[in-house]
């Protein structure tokens, strides 16, 4: 008889690599379970397969008890990307109570996507909160794999949607020293390549893994080749002497359909260089993302039209719109709706 299949908990499941992650473990044969507040909006889309819907609140330890029973591996895909006040305390909480149901559970493995940053200095206080939340899940008596990955490229993501507007709105863009950071971006399907693959690293392995595509770019590069790939005229930047993230997040928040709360998070961490110090993960996964994908060939398929109405997420390629994505991603924002966050 057939061994059953493993169990897969993914939190976050309404967000953008929560809704691309659980078809990518579906098609690996994982029986998948989801925590969420939302189970309405998870009931009404096209996984690929069955999933178990757990209707509840990372918040609250019940809940957390009845998602993590009888998992093998649980995903942590949480933040407050809201910018509401007081959202790295809300996020500490989370993660301590996630930190005590998935020991509570016996859970065999957690895996954390969390965001690259430098090795020292302070950190804006977005990375500092996503840094934090990874040191709670490794201190518990889980193992646990935290994923530090940079902007990742796919239509729906925050970084990309913002690269998107920008690109299209400005032929001009107003620039300070931190467009010329150096960053290392990702494509999404390497990501989901390198998340579903950490399910499977052996048990005597806890600690923080470094992901990112094969190119580090400056944001000044990344604009540059955004729009020769959108066949867009390349961006003219001209220096604005005292622009700070703090005063080009709201400008960019209110001139794009991109979040205000999401855009200042983003913006807020654009000084940091956000590059990879390793690459163990590599060589402990049978199956990395070989060759990576560079960023133009990742651009052009986030830029390709999936057609109306947009995909289920079990049923098109994770580059591109689908579905589950919110209202205001793509070329025609429309209207949004809030994430599992």
């Amino acid at each position: 008889m057939p061994a059953p299949a493993r169990r897969a908990l993914v939190t976050g499941v309404t967000g953008y690599v929560g809704s691309r992650l659980a078809p990518a473990l579906l098609r690996r044969g994982w029986r998948v379970r989801v925590l969420t507040r939302h189970p309405d909006r998870v009931a009404r889309r096209d996984w690929g397969g069955p999933l178990e819907v757990v209707a509840g609140d990372a918040s609250r330890p019940d809940d957390l008890a009845r998602a993590c029973a009888g998992v093998d591996v649980a995903y942590y895909l949480l933040h407050s990307m809201d910018g509401r006040d007081g959202f790295p305390r809300r996020d500490r909480e989370l993660a301590w109570h996630f930190a005590h149901a998935v020991a509570e559970a016996g859970v065999g493995r957690v895996v954390y996507l969390s965001g690259l940053h430098p090795p020292d200095g302070p950190l804006s206080e977005h990375l500092a909160s996503r840094v934090e939340v990874g040191q709670l899940l490794l201190g518990s008596e889980v193992p646990t794999a935290v994923l530090q990955a940079a902007v990742v490229v796919g239509a729906g993501s925050a970084s990309f949607e913002l690269l998107r507007h920008l690109g299209r709105l400005l032929p001009v863009v107003p620039s300070a020293g931190w467009l010329d950071t150096r960053v290392q971006p990702i494509a999404v399907g390497d990501l989901l390549a390198y998340l579903t693959g950490a399910a499977d690293l052996p048990p005597g392995i806890s600690r923080t893994f470094d992901v990112g595509g094969p190119e580090v770019l400056t944001y000044r590069e990344m604009l540059a080749r955004f729009a020769a790939v959108a066949g867009r005229p390349r961006p003219v930047t001209v220096p604005v002497p005292g622009l700070t993230p703090a005063l080009a997040g709201p400008w960019a928040g209110r001139l794009t359909p991109v979040p205000e709360g999401l855009v200042r998070a983003l913006v807020g961490s654009l000084p940091h260089e956000v590059v990879c110090r390793e690459r163990d993960l590599d060589g402990l996964l049978p199956d990395p993302p070989a060759p990576p994908t560079p960023f133009d060939v990742a651009v052009r398929a986030a830029l390709t039209d999936p057609g109306t109405p947009r995909p289920e997420p079990g049923r098109a390629d994770p580059a591109v719109l689908h579905a589950g994505d919110p209202g205001w991603a793509g070329p025609r924002p429309a209207v949004e709706e809030p994430a599992d966050q």
